[in-house]
């Protein structure tokens, strides 16, 4: 069913076809369509002529207003041209009216011009209407000035970029100044080949730099590409292609549409754009950049046509063209739908409003055929009647309204391209008035010979052009920069079109190219109108659905980057937006959360002073302290009983001082680590503990070497005194502080953030530097425990009631025992409470050297007393 269905429609648009040909054969033996159909023609303008394809004017001077006696010289061949650029053609005629009405341009001066009309785009045509241009009126005399009333003084043209420089090629010889008001190639953009041109819209690659910054705002990475089948068309792609490609923008496909379509092989067009349907039904894009020359419009409706037979779904794109796209077309698609460009974005040609053009426009009217050439004809073809009384049409009433008209046969605002014809127009009348005040200020050359405005030359132009910079009536100021082109931008506009034919120019941005690099283009988003089809919602035009965060690109082989899968992001990486080319690590102080789409901050991990472990830890520190300390004021205050004195008074003290240094120097492992704590904390722990150790060692040979010399015939009695233990304590730390020497010269500790042991914290720690150094200093300190443990454990059994050897025996056994279970809990354990273990071990190590060698004489000068005496301590000997 759905294939007869197919087939009626297509049956139905041959018909359409053969139908519309066979009226155009009727109308025309010579009939084209979308093209302009004659070779040469030109007419006089009072006030307008009318314009139907491309359109060369060129400004003269005349000493008495403009008349034109006998009929037009121009004849139309074809009925189906395209009205629209009838305003072309007014808009001159507007600028030459206000320019001559004004009596402050150009006084008692009469701006006229003239206009050629060069059907064929082809290089002869144009090349001898330009020699037109430079004869004698009415008479095709090349290099000849014969009329001295009519003075040349500058070209407007053309619209299409071929022409104008075929135009340039000649005109260059003359130097004479012509003005481009359609857009240009990037050829036409060199100076030296084209010196004397005058660019009224931005180059190309201005453009597509806009529109590629369009697609990138609302995120649009798969695109269809229209071109128009020629030579510019293919410049377009191979432009186009690499900035999209440049732009992580990809295009589903590239329809090249015919330049032109004759009546003669239209069968055979209709067959090559029913092959493409397919592509335009079947395709994901909802974003089609068109690029062409005014005729691609009417010959893309037909293959939009056809699609939509075919589908029987209405083909609802987003449609981005350039400047040379314009609604227009010719009287027979005028009742055709325009609804499938409902929503397009175009970079127009900026225009603005001249006061009193509408005015202009509503005076238009048939009775003028008199003095226009093309009246008449417009009149014809843009209200369907005939001022000729034929039969097959209606009869004009010559009270139409233009305002009636459908905007794709004419606008009652002015165009881009009116508006720059517009503006070329006064920048010549302004050049000219420039002259004429610098010429009527010098009085006479030569011998008395006065110079008149028409003895100007067209060269002399240019230096008025280059610097010129005027406001017109519309505010906006027309300045040309150093390589001839007007500084002027692009206005972002959105097409609302109506079931009728009609349409409105909405606004929606601009791109400037006087604006920051990267800020060219501002949109106005909330003002667009899409098609129906997306509901007003935002377009989406992707390959494929987005991957959303959590998860990355992967690519398929054999397709385009833009068309990927989306593959879930590896442990420990993220992705916070969407279709990420890669997942990314997150930063050091922060880690992925479960969804791997968002980098959460990591908890900074330290021993604080705010925390309960570490406030427990402060307290036995200061505890420790305390009691240290008042064992020192103790012992100082009993400092000449005999428990105090025994087994060297001053060790003692150095004992207490080193074991209350001992506990303060933990405080140092507290709190957030810096440069100064990482140096200080484990150097000052091996230092005053080996100072602690030596002390304790002291003592204990000290005891050894007393009974030792009490032996008849001893050798140790030179070795009994102060100097074996001062040499003692002062041999031992110094061995430990060359240690820490070479360790903090070579490598010392530092501050350092750990963020490999925990996903979610980082530990702030000192890095020891060299954790050999570390073992070294740990190591020695082991040493003189055992070495002390040693000599005690041997001197336990002395005979003396005040031995301290046993105390220090059980005391190097309780540091000892603290210190070798350290190291693998040490190893064990991480962050903060590695750091607890360590102040543990030293806490424990100092109070057990505390404990076991003071608490028995404190017990005694404290509690027993009485026993803290010599005679006692002699008599229990006894």
């Amino acid at each position: 069913m759905a294939k007869s269905i197919n087939w009626v429609v297509l049956i139905l648009v041959l018909l359409l076809v053969v139908q519309f040909h066979i009226v155009c054969k009727k109308l025309s033996t010579n009939c084209t369509v979308y093209d302009d159909p004659l070779p040469i023609s030109h007419g006089f303008y009072q006030p307008s002529d009318f314009i139907i394809g491309e359109m060369v004017s060129h400004i003269f001077l005349l000493q008495n207003p403009l008349s034109f006696d006998g009929q037009p010289a121009l004849k139309f061949a074809d009925k189906h041209s395209f009205p629209k650029n009838y305003q072309n053609v007014l808009a001159l005629a507007f600028a030459v009216k206000e320019v001559n009405e004004n009596h402050q341009i150009l006084p008692n001066i009469t701006l006229g011009f003239h206009i050629l009309l060069n059907g064929y785009d082809l290089g002869s045509t144009t090349y001898k209407a330009t020699l037109d241009l430079i004869s004698t009126r009415h008479k095709f005399v090349p290099n000849f000035k014969c009329d001295t009333q009519n003075t040349l003084i500058s070209v407007i043209g053309a619209r299409i970029s071929e022409t104008s420089a075929h135009m340039a090629t000649i005109l260059a010889s003359y130097k004479m100044p012509q003005f481009t008001y359609g857009s240009f190639s990037s050829v036409q953009g060199d100076k030296t080949l084209f010196p004397y041109m005058y660019k009224m819209v931005p180059n190309d690659p201005f453009q597509y730099m806009g529109i590629v910054q369009l697609l990138h705002h609302f995120n649009w990475t798969w695109i269809g590409l229209f071109a128009v089948d020629d030579d510019n068309g293919d410049t377009f792609l191979q432009t186009v292609i690499p900035l999209l490609s440049q732009n992580r923008i990809c295009y589903d496909f590239t329809l090249r549409t015919p330049k032109r379509t004759d009546m003669d092989n239209l069968l055979q067009r209709f067959s090559e754009i029913w092959g493409k349907h397919r592509v335009l039904v079947d395709s994901k894009a909802n974003v089609y950049f068109a690029y062409g020359q005014p005729t691609l419009m009417h010959t893309l409706r037909i293959s939009l046509f056809i699609a939509e037979q075919y589908s029987s779904l209405p083909l609802g794109k987003v449609w981005i063209t350039t400047s040379q796209w314009t609604f227009q077309s010719v009287s027979l698609q005028k009742i055709w739908d325009t609804q499938i460009y409902h929503g397009a974005i175009s970079f127009t040609i900026h225009s603005n409003q001249p006061p009193g053009f509408q005015k202009f426009l509503q005076i238009i009217k048939p009775s003028w055929a008199k003095r226009d050439g093309f009246i008449q004809e417009f009149w014809e073809q843009a209200f369907d009647c005939s001022l000729k009384h034929e039969e097959s049409k209606e009869p004009c009433t010559g009270e139409e309204k233009l305002e009636n008209l459908p905007g794709i046969l004419f606008e009652m605002r002015m165009t881009g391209q009116s508006y720059n014809i517009y503006n070329a127009a006064h920048a010549v009348a302004r050049s000219l008035h420039a002259i004429y005040r610098l010429r009527e200020k010098s009085r006479t050359l030569g011998e008395g010979q006065r110079l008149e405005l028409q003895n100007v030359q067209p060269w002399q132009l240019h230096h008025f052009l280059r610097i010129i910079s005027f406001n017109n009536s519309a505010g906006d100021t027309v300045h040309f920069d150093d390589n001839g082109e007007l500084i002027a931008g692009f206005d972002v506009t959105n097409w609302v079109t109506f079931p009728n034919s009609s349409f409105a120019r909405v606004k929606v941005g601009r791109l400037d190219p006087q604006a920051p690099p990267g800020k060219e283009l501002t949109l106005n988003d909330d003002q667009i109108v899409w098609h129906g089809n997306f509901n007003q919602a935002l377009p989406l035009s992707v390959c494929n659905d987005p991957c959303h965060p959590g998860s990355s690109k992967q690519k398929i082989e054999g397709k385009k980057f833009c068309c990927y899968n989306c593959a879930s992001c590896p442990e420990g990486m993220v992705s916070e937006y969407k279709d990420m080319d890669s997942c990314v690590t997150c930063l050091e102080d922060s880690y992925p959360n479960k969804d791997q789409n968002e980098c959460i901050p990591r908890v900074i991990s330290y021993l604080s002073y705010k925390e309960p472990l570490g406030i427990t830890l402060v307290v036995l520190v200061i505890s420790f302290s305390l009691i240290t300390a008042l064992v020192l004021g103790t012992f100082l205050k009993y400092q000449d009983t005999p428990i105090v004195k025994a087994n060297n008074r001053n060790l003692s003290y150095i004992l207490l001082i080193s074991l209350l240094l001992c506990f303060l120097c933990s405080l140092l492992f507290i709190g957030q680590p810096g440069k100064v704590t990482c140096l200080l904390r484990q150097t000052a722990f091996g230092v005053i503990f080996s100072v602690a150790l030596s002390g304790v060692l002291a003592k204990t040979i000290t005891v050894v070497l007393a009974f030792m010399a009490t032996i008849p015939g001893s050798m140790m009695r030179k070795w009994v005194g102060k100097r074996m233990a001062n040499f003692i304590v002062l041999l031992c730390p110094f061995i430990q502080t060359i240690i820490c020497i070479f360790w903090l010269s070579t490598f010392p500790p530092f501050p350092y953030r750990d963020t490999s042991i925990l996903t979610t914290t980082i530990i702030l720690q000192c890095n020891e530097g060299s954790p050999t150094m570390f073992y070294c200093v740990l190591g020695y300190l082991v040493f003189l425990a055992i070495v002390s443990f040693a000599v005690a454990y041997l001197a336990r059994k002395l005979p003396d009631k005040f031995n301290e050897a046993k105390f220090i025996t059980f005391s190097m056994l309780v540091f000892c025992s603290v210190w070798l279970c350290f190291v693998p809990t040490y190893l064990s354990t991480k962050g903060k409470y590695m750091v607890a273990v360590e102040i543990f071990s030293i806490l424990a190590s100092s109070a057990g050297l505390l404990g076991c060698i003071f608490s028995p004489k404190c017990f005694i000068i404290v509690l027993r007393p009485t026993l803290n005496n010599r005679e006692k301590m002699v008599k229990r000997m006894s």
